[in-house]
């Protein structure tokens, strides 16, 4: 039977790819999308061509009765063989210090870091009699390597991924050995918030190897880190080396400078 694989905001851009690279590795996928249907269906039909199930699941992540849908509309199809949660859903909204908007903040959190350790709480729970066995399933949530790198703009989205990333080791060890907490941590990949074209073509450049990273390159890490049932509570930064460049401001605002030197 194959291992079935959620993707929150899998319908779109990194998600996507995500969904394509389980896919390409003979996972089934359920992509879960709140606005992108047009969308979800379409890689849903790609999927199926590639010879694998796929699912489409619609809901909001804000809050945990939708969350919860989500989940059992999943597995209510899937059952046990969800053998991986992929936190790929954002909210990332604009925001400095000084104009911290509470209300705004906690619309991030609620997705950026709530939605996640509410899958992972239920996975581990569909999972409880499978504690022993060999083939762990996992949990894994997209970060950003803002946080290793940090900046102060897009405050309350850096805020809550921080967060994100401090429960990766701790959730692995509140949830094992029944479930793997893992976590990837890309840099730019594309149009971001009101990032021009030729700012974004730029900005993909600057990391130390010059080059734009490749999104495929952060989807393939993903199901590396699904299927290799030694790793926990590890993150891994697929960023070109961006979090050893550190910048005052996102990337986006200071790109034109640092190019000029």
């Amino acid at each position: 039977m194959r291992s079935w694989a959620l993707i929150t905001g899998g319908s779109v851009r990194l998600g996507r790819e995500i969904g394509l690279a389980f896919a390409r590795a003979g996972w089934n996928v359920a992509c879960h999308y709140n606005h992108s249907e047009t969308q979800a269906h379409a890689l849903c039909a790609e999927l199926r061509a590639l010879g694998v199930d796929a699912l489409a699941v619609q809901g909001e992540l804000e809050d945990e009765a939708s969350c919860q849908s989500i989940f059992d509309t999943t597995v209510a199809i899937t059952g046990t063989a969800l053998q991986c949660v992929v936190n790929n859903a954002s909210l990332f909204v604009p925001d400095e210090g000084a104009d911290f908007d509470e209300a705004q903040a906690l619309a991030q959190i609620k997705v950026n870091l709530m939605a996640p350790m509410r899958f992972g709480k239920w996975m581990a729970v569909l999972h409880a009699d499978g504690a022993a066995a060999h083939t762990k399933p996992s949990v894994i949530h997209v970060l950003d390597q803002k946080v290793f790198n940090l900046n102060p703009d897009y405050f309350s989205y850096t805020l809550s991924k921080l967060a994100l990333e401090r429960a990766v080791s701790l959730q692995a060890q509140s949830l094992a050995p029944t479930l793997r907490v893992n976590a990837v941590a890309p840099g730019l990949m594309y149009l971001s918030g009101p990032q021009t074209q030729d700012n974004f073509n730029r900005a993909a450049s600057a990391n130390l190897l010059r080059q734009p990273i490749n999104p495929a390159d952060v989807a393939s890490s993903v199901v590396f880190l699904a299927g290799n049932a030694s790793i926990t509570g590890t993150t891994v930064r697929v960023d070109n080396g961006q979090h050893l460049v550190p910048l005052a401001r996102d990337v986006m605002f200071v790109v034109e400078e640092l190019f000029k030197s």
